[in-house]
């Protein structure tokens, strides 16, 4: 049995109703007195007395009131020796280290959530702490992961949290599963990160990425956001080769391509090694992303948009839209995205009515 994180509380406590007897007897007042001074029934007053009734707040003030103590006063002598009695009581000290157990778990991360995913399936204390331990790669739950101080934020004035820290985990220990088919090759990530926003343009397209991936030699793995956790990818080393996690947040087409791209640019721009990680949420930097966010997203733009974009004219309309869809190659909603970042149309535009969502062919990966 684990020792409780306090003092505990003196054992050789009385019940408060022997107490409030002793009282009621050094005063010379019988049960039937003190009840007609409390306008209570005797019966009251002798429940009280024999430990069958506890005090409540209402009847610690009447207490009080006659005796000239608090209310507080009367409540508190009969917590003390109620916590007293628990404390001595093997069976409610194990089921109180039971819940200060599944709390040192939950600090880790949102485990019932983690169970629901399949990502934990342990069925007793014992078996869910091993498996957590092997989640974040732990000898003990008083350590912290690696990667955690290890990962760097796009926002720099925020640390990663533990939703985050859960989903990487996640993303770390389905990366092991399938290791790339290939030896990494800079080269050859570079050619295919420069065919994307060309080869993308219908959410069926995004189905054979991790395959396309594998064979540059960079393991590309998708878990659901966990919610709360605005998070839209991580970039990282996993026994030596790349990895590129996405979380599908934003689910529109052009999103998660950008994060992607992303991604691949910081691998390339060798921003990630055996040490470090990127885990970001790309809508929250607020203007405080670092250089090599800002390096990053300049190397995905340039892959979406290899050439430049034409001169946007006063008045957008579909037409134009489609118009340099075709011409770019690229999908409609990266042009209306594209328009919708750089500030030329509202967020709330009607140009984005039916944009792809690419969340089932993310979840085919598994």
């Amino acid at each position: 049995m684990s020792t409780p994180p306090h003092d505990p509380l003196p054992i050789a406590q009385v019940p408060v109703g022997e107490l409030l007897g002793r009282e009621l007897e050094a005063r010379g007042w019988s049960q039937a007195d003190f009840a007609a001074v409390l306008d209570r029934p005797t019966q009251f007053v002798s429940e009280i007395v024999t430990g069958k009734k506890e005090i409540t707040r209402e009847s610690a003030a009447q207490i009080g009131a006659a005796l000239g103590h608090t209310a507080e006063y009367w409540l508190n002598l009969q917590d003390q020796y109620l916590l007293a009695e628990q404390f001595k009581n093997e069976n409610a000290q194990a089921k109180l280290d039971e819940v200060r157990r599944r709390a040192r778990l939950n600090e880790k991360g949102p485990i019932q959530l983690l169970k629901r995913r399949g990502f934990l399936a342990g069925a007793t204390l014992d078996a869910l702490e091993a498996e957590v331990k092997e989640l974040f790669e732990l000898d003990s739950l008083d350590d912290e992961p690696g990667f955690a101080a290890a990962a760097r934020r796009a926002n720099r004035s925020e640390d990663i949290s533990s939703l985050q820290r859960a989903w990487v985990a996640c993303i770390r220990r389905e990366a092991r599963k399938f290791p790339p088919q290939e030896r990494y090759s800079a080269k050859h990530l570079r050619e295919l990160a420069g065919t994307l926003s060309r080869t993308l343009k219908s959410a069926a397209d995004f189905e054979d990425l991790p395959e396309l991936f594998s064979a540059v030699g960079v393991r590309l793995v998708y878990v659901e956001s966990l919610p709360g956790a605005k998070i839209d990818g991580c970039s990282m080393l996993v026994d030596g080769y790349p990895v590129i996690g996405l979380s599908g947040r934003g689910k529109r087409l052009d999103k998660v391509l950008f994060t992607l791209l992303h991604e691949i640019a910081h691998i390339l721009l060798e921003h990630v090694d055996a040490e470090h990680l990127i885990v970001e949420g790309l809508d929250e930097t607020q203007g405080n992303e670092t250089k090599w966010e800002k390096d990053a997203d300049t190397e995905a733009a340039e892959w979406v948009f290899p050439h430049g974009i034409p001169d946007v004219p006063a008045r957008i309309g579909a037409r134009w839209v489609n118009q340099m869809a075709v011409e770019l190659g690229v999908a409609r909603i990266v042009i209306v995205g594209h328009l919708q970042h750089r500030g030329y149309l509202d967020w709330r535009t009607t140009l984005t009515k039916n944009a792809p969502s690419v969340s089932d062919a993310l979840a085919s990966w598994e």
